[in-house]
């Protein structure tokens, strides 16, 4: 899912789809690229779990999973916990040894 993510282009169509289903044409309009890499790069947002389509003629009809980022902001809850945590006990450490 993060390398699904981590390119500028798919983060754009999910800004898209966020607001409801596109086409592939909808969603390649505003982008700098070839169809030929909209589609690819709508292959990884669908093989990430974040995007799904149906076609219906020639039309091809992609929209947003709802709650697919779930995954996602749950691990970075659990890394922030973690590193809360340790900062937390570094800071107690360190106030313990400055009155040394």
């Amino acid at each position: 899912m993060f390398h699904a993510l981590a390119d500028p282009g798919r983060r754009a169509m999910l800004e898209r789809l966020s607001r409801g289903p596109a086409s592939v044409s909808q969603l390649a309009e505003p982008l700098d690229m070839t169809m030929s890499a909209v589609v690819q790069h709508l292959a990884v947002l669908e093989d990430s779990g974040l995007v799904t389509s149906r076609k219906a003629g020639r039309v091809r009809t992609c929209q947003m999973q709802p709650g697919a980022l779930g995954k996602a902001e749950a691990w970075i809850a659990q890394q922030r916990l973690e590193w809360e945590q340790r900062l937390d006990r570094l800071a107690d450490y360190l106030a313990e040894t400055k009155d040394d």
